[in-house]
């Protein structure tokens, strides 16, 4: 199985409060981010500035994530382009060992069971060796960036319900609104002002 590009090792990071390193990554997507009228598409990149800094209770992640989605507008369905430029931070928990008070030296663990952290919580990230998962902040930063119902422009007229033509596309004389056929014996009735 190949090694997810979302994963991130940290091996170089000393494990003493305070050290810092910083990175720049472009990664290529294996599928797309995002949701189907507007994601970041398969084999895009997504650059991220990481910064990883060892704290006390594990590796404290801060990131930039810079990218484009493409898809099509809500209303008249041409394409557009949505440019992504978010920040995250995420704290990744040293891993815990089976007795969840001593490691695999004996010595104790960065995190003992009488800590105040509930492990319990599904919003934990925790660290595996030395590896972060970079995949749901990624994720994160991304997805809620993207607008739910995009537009090509804010005032986008859309498309015309029997032509299927763009409005913006139609001539001025030709008539854009629908005209009911309920109403149309009502179309020559004389009004008197």
């Amino acid at each position: 199985m190949a090694r997810s590009i979302y994963l991130f090792n940290t091996h170089d990071l000393p494990h003493r409060a305070g050290e810092m390193r910083e990175y720049q990554l472009d990664l290529r997507v294996p599928e797309a981010v995002g949701v189907e009228l507007l994601s970041v598409k398969r084999d895009e990149i997504i650059e991220v500035d990481l910064r990883v800094q060892s704290v006390d209770e594990g590796v404290l992640a801060t990131g930039r994530v810079v990218a484009t989605a493409t898809g099509e507008c809500t209303r008249c369905l041409a394409p557009i382009s949505w440019p992504i430029d978010e920040n995250f931070t995420e704290l990744y928990y040293y891993e815990l060992s089976s007795s969840r008070s001593t490691n695999k030296r004996g010595a104790k663990s960065k995190i003992d069971k009488d800590a105040d952290l509930d492990l319990d919580e599904d919003d934990l990230s925790f660290m595996v060796g030395d590896d972060i998962d970079l995949e749901p902040a990624i994720r994160d930063a991304v997805i809620l960036n993207l607008a739910v119902n995009p537009l090509c422009n804010e005032d986008c007229p859309g498309v015309a319900q029997k032509q299927g033509e763009n409005w913006q596309y139609l001539s001025a004389d030709q008539d854009q609104t629908p005209i009911d056929e309920r109403w149309a014996g009502l179309k020559d009735f004389p009004l008197k002002n």
